[in-house]
C-alpha cells in the first residue's frame, strides 16, 4: 500500500488516537483535527512519545467550514477517516438537537470539501445501532436498517446521505465501518478510554468504580431474554479496531466504490459477564445495582464478521481477557486519565 496523507478526524478520541498510532506506524502522514469537547491535547503528546512521530494537529471544530477549509488546504490529503461524532445513546435521547447538529454537520462539511479539493477515499466511523433491535444474530451486513435513538440516527442518516453521494459520484472509495462495542486500550497503558465527566459507555464506567472513583456500576435492565438477564454485546478491542481502519484504507487502494463491513468478534457478552471477566482481570470486586432499562436499549446485538475476513483479510486478534486486563492497565496506571498536573496547578492555602 503507497503511503497517504490521512486526516483524522476526532483524532485525539479514543478510538480515533489508537488508529492514528497504527497509521503511525504502517507510514502514513496523519493530520488530526479535534476539538477536544470528549478528549485531551496530551493524548497528542502520548502518540508522539509512542509512535516516535509526530502527526500534524489542528484543534478545530469540524462545523466550522471556514478553518477546516484551511485545513486541506496547508495538506495534500489523499483520504479521510471520519471519527468525530457525539457518541452515547442515553445522552442522544436527551439531547436529540446536540447530536443532530453536530454529527450531520461535521459529515457535510468534510463531504463539501473533499469535492472542492478532489479528495476521493473516506472511511466512515458507523455502528451496529443502525441495525436497531436484529431480530436474529449473528448480525451480517445486509440485515435491514432501523434505529432505535438519535445517535444510532444520526449514523443511519450519514450512512444514507453516503450512499446518495456515491450513486452521483462514482469516482469516490468509501468504506463504512459499522463496530460493535469497543473496549481495551494500548498495551502500554499510556493511552486509552476517558470521558469528560460521568461516562456514558460501559467499560469506563467499571474501570472508575474499581479504583473508587465512583460507588458502583449501574446495569441497566435484568429482564432481557438473555443468559442471566443483562444485555448482551459484541466486545472488540480498541487495538483490532484500530488495524481495521488500516485495512479498510487499502481496500479502498483498489477502487472498490462503496463498501462496507461489521467490525466485531463474532462473540456476545452479556453485562453481567464483562463485569465477571473484568473482576478477574484486575482482581477488584465491582459493586452493581440494578437500574431500569434505558431507553433506547435492545437485548443482543453481536456480530457475524466473515465479510471483513475475506474482504479485507480482517479479523479480531483479542478475547475478552486481554481487552479487561489492558482496560484496566490503563486505568490503575491514569487514575485521573490525560489530566496533567503542573507544579503552578497544585492547590495551596491562602489567607
Amino acid at each position: 500500500m503507497i503511503n497517504m496523507a490521512v486526516l483524522v478526524s476526532g483524532g485525539a478520541g479514543y478510538i480515533g488516537s489508537h488508529t492514528v498510532i497504527k497509521l503511525l506506524e504502517e507510514n502514513h502522514e496523519v493530520i488530526i483535527v479535534d476539538n477536544l469537547c470528549n478528549s485531551s491535547k496530551e493524548v497528542v503528546n502520548r502518540i508522539i512519545e509512542l509512535s516516535g512521530k509526530t502527526p500534524k494537529f489542528y484543534e478545530i471544530d469540524i462545523t466550522d467550514k471556514e478553518k477546516m477549509d484551511k485545513v486541506f488546504k496547508e495538506n495534500n490529503i489523499d483520504s479521510i477517516i471520519h471519527f468525530a461524532s457525539l457518541k452515547a445513546v442515553g445522552e442522544s435521547v436527551s439531547m436529540p438537537i446536540e447530536y443532530y447538529s453536530n454529527n450531520l454537520i461535521t459529515t457535510l462539511v468534510l463531504f463539501e470539501l473533499m469535492k472542492k479539493y478532489n479528495v476521493k477515499n473516506f472511511v466512515f466511523s458507523s455502528s451496529a445501532t443502525v441495525y436497531g433491535s436484529p431480530k436474529t444474530c449473528p448480525i451480517k451486513e445486509d440485515f435491514p436498517l432501523s434505529v432505535t435513538n438519535p445517535y444510532g440516527r444520526t449514523k443511519l442518516i450519514i450512512e444514507d446521505m453516503i450512499r446518495d453521494i456515491c450513486y452521483a459520484d462514482k469516482d469516490l472509495n468509501i468504506a463504512i465501518l459499522r463496530y460493535f462495542n469497543p473496549i481495551g486500550a494500548h498495551k502500554s497503558g499510556r493511552i486509552g478510554e476517558e470521558p469528560v465527566g460521568i461516562p456514558n459507555n460501559i467499560m469506563p464506567y467499571i474501570t472508575k468504580v474499581a479504583v473508587g472513583q465512583l460507588p458502583y456500576l449501574n446495569v441497566f435492565g435484568n429482564d432481557y431474554d438473555t443468559v442471566d438477564g443483562t444485555g448482551v454485546r459484541d466486545y472488540i478491542h480498541v487495538l483490532d479496531l484500530a488495524y481495521g481502519h488500516v485495512k479498510a484504507l487499502e481496500k479502498l487502494d483498489e477502487n472498490p466504490g462503496l463498501v462496507t463491513y461489521n467490525l466485531g468478534t463474532g462473540k456476545g457478552y452479556s453485562v453481567l459477564q464483562l463485569v465477571e471477566a473484568f473482576s478477574k482481570a484486575s482482581n477488584k470486586e465491582i459493586p452493581y445495582k440494578i437500574a431500569p432499562r434505558r431507553e433506547g436499549d435492545i437485548a443482543t446485538c453481536y456480530a457475524d464478521p466473515s465479510k471483513a475476513e475475506k474482504e479485507l483479510g480482517w479479523k479480531a486478534k483479542y478475547g475478552i481477557e486481554e481487552m479487561c486486563e489492558d482496560s484496566w492497565r490503563w486505568q490503575s496506571n491514569n487514575p485521573d486519565g490525560y489530566e496533567v498536573k503542573k507544579f503552578d496547578e497544585v492547590a495551596i492555602d491562602k489567607e
